[in-house]
């Protein structure tokens, strides 16, 4: 059985840093044999957590807010076996769409029975000069208190530049994203055998 891994864009920017990164990673992951797809989340429609606890309540795997594409996306990371989320720095943070996101997945899983437990979750930054351990902190603290496995690579994950393109002319950061395929790919092998009975809470 092939693993899976959905992977999200929360850059506006099509064709920019982020996504370059995101895809170089992604291509290393296809090469291994996982069954990949990629979303286009930044400049989508998606607001933030309101705070309701409907998904408390509901239990359902759902956001209550249904007026947007969060449920559509939130049904492809119920369904992954790993999932890498990427974001350009906005003043030395992520996205208003991938906040919005990771906000409101982080909440109705663990609202349903810690949904995320044992999947893979790994952060991409792409950034122009400060600001990025932030960013990739704030997708970290997710995946971390959901119970996932966040794999380590050679550095921290992140790309340099600014205009599109830029991001080529790191060749640190793309050495990293291509371990950091690696690296999943390893640990998702690793764990196959006894998915869905890992962690044990």
């Amino acid at each position: 059985m092939s693993e899976n891994i959905v992977v999200m864009s929360g850059s506006p920017r099509k064709g920019g840093n982020t996504e370059t990164l995101l895809k170089l990673a992604l291509q290393g992951l296809t090469e291994k044999g996982w069954e990949t797809e990629f979303v286009q989340l930044g400049g989508q429609p998606i607001q933030g957590c309101k705070a309701c606890r409907a998904c408390a309540n509901n239990a359902d795997n759902r956001c209550a807010g249904s007026n947007d594409i969060f449920n559509d996306i939130f049904a492809k990371m119920l369904q992954c076996d790993a999932m890498l989320l990427g974001t350009p720095t906005y003043f030395t943070d992520v996205t208003a769409e991938m906040k919005a996101l990771i906000d409101r997945s982080g909440y109705v899983a663990l609202m349903n029975k810690r949904a995320f437990k044992g999947k893979i979750g790994a952060a991409v930054v792409a950034v122009r000069r400060g600001g990025a351990t932030h960013a990739f902190d704030s997708i970290n603290h997710m995946f971390l208190m959901s119970g996932m496995l966040v794999p380590g690579s050679l550095y921290w994950n992140m790309g340099f530049g600014l205009e599109k393109g830029d991001v080529e002319k790191d060749e640190e950061g793309l050495r990293n994203m291509r371990h950091l395929a690696a690296a999943i790919d390893w640990l998702g092998r690793a764990v196959q055998p006894v998915r869905g009975g890992y962690p044990p809470f």
